[in-house]
């Protein structure tokens, strides 16, 4: 019987532009007489990369492309929520309270509880603080 299965690990990306900055930061080599100009190392080989695909990265460091089209159907950004909130959900978790109990003793507009779930499930990543 075929079973439905979700990703459940967060990785780290940044979409591949061609500057010399991303060649050497991920040691990408550029052969002319390869199939796609540049190439990447993966724990499988070296891989054919193209400006806009994806150079995904590993809990061990390890680096593969993902072409943009297949990035853009299989991940999502994590939300970027505000500091408080994210305080907030830790204290919750920690104290180890349910999920709606961080609703009903805080007022939040529907927008916002969506948010709140959804970086409670996933994760999330701390608003940016600007001076």
């Amino acid at each position: 019987m075929i079973k439905i299965y979700r990703k459940t690990a967060t990785i780290k990306a940044e979409q591949f532009d061609g500057s010399n900055e991303m060649v050497d930061k991920y040691r990408i080599e550029y052969d002319e007489a390869y199939m796609v100009p540049f190439r990447i190392e993966t724990l499988e080989g070296w891989i054919g990369i193209k400006s806009c695909d994806w150079i995904a990265t590993g809990v061990n460091g390890e680096h593969w492309p993902i072409s943009d089209d297949v990035f853009r159907k299989t991940y999502a950004e994590l939300p970027v929520i505000p500091k408080a909130w994210a305080d907030t959900i830790e204290e919750y978790k920690a104290n180890h309270y349910r999920m709606d109990e961080i609703f009903t003793e805080w007022s939040w507009n529907y927008d916002e509880q969506e948010l709140i779930a959804r970086a409670w499930l996933d994760g999330y990543q701390v608003e940016a603080h600007h001076e």
